[in-house]
């Protein structure tokens, strides 16, 4: 059975930094896709970021690009999305999720951790 769990969450002030962890088991976390995804409530969710299976790759919505960086630790079994320069529009909750590299969507998903950004 599959289980991610985020955390690191919290409320910071803008212009501050967090770090998100995303521990996982199950399978072999190596062999996946990890991303992180974020929603506010009465809002669509977005995509943050990906990272491929060796963490060569990675993907940034314009957002957050040059202020947010995904990164893996395949010994760790984990993910993580360190966040700075963090703004008030970046208060959601953030999800990690996890898909096969022959799927077209994540299949996984963690149970999410707030994120909250006091001006």
């Amino acid at each position: 059975q599959v289980q991610l769990v985020e955390s690191g969450g919290g409320l910071v002030q803008a212009g501050g930094s967090l770090r998100l962890s995303c521990a996982a088991s199950g399978r072999t976390f190596s062999t996946y896709i990890m991303g992180w995804f974020r929603q506010v409530p009465g809002k669509d969710g977005e995509i943050v970021a990906t990272i491929n299976r060796s963490g060569v790759l990675t993907y940034y919505a314009g957002s957050v690009k040059g202020r947010f960086t995904i990164s893996r630790d395949n010994a760790k079994n984990t993910v993580y999305l360190q966040m700075n320069s963090l703004n008030v529009e970046d208060t959601a909750v953030y999800y990690c999720a996890q898909r096969g590299i022959f799927e077209t969507k994540f299949d996984s998903w963690g149970q999410g951790t707030q994120v909250t950004v006091s001006s």
